[in-house]
């Protein structure tokens, strides 16, 4: 369950507040009672692509851009 703060205690205790998100917990900073913003950890870097790397591994059939069939139009059409 994410901690709840009013402005004016994340202004007071924005380093504490911040060493909680690094660990993994989530705040919710609220003005008047309402929720405006949420403090979350920041997710690990995603994993670097690399262009080409699905070489071999797709296949595109030769009539993948022909027209559908009557039956699946009309599906769509519905």
């Amino acid at each position: 369950m994410a901690l709840t703060v009013n402005v004016h205690e994340a202004k007071t205790h924005f380093s504490k507040l911040l060493a909680r998100v690094s660990v993994g917990e989530e705040v919710i900073i609220a003005k008047a009672g309402k929720p405006v913003a949420r403090l979350v950890p920041i997710a690990g870097r995603p994993v670097r692509r690399e262009p080409g790397s699905a070489a071999g591994k797709v296949v595109v059939m030769p009539d993948f851009d022909a027209p559908l069939p009557e039956d699946v139009l009309e599906a769509f059409e519905k």
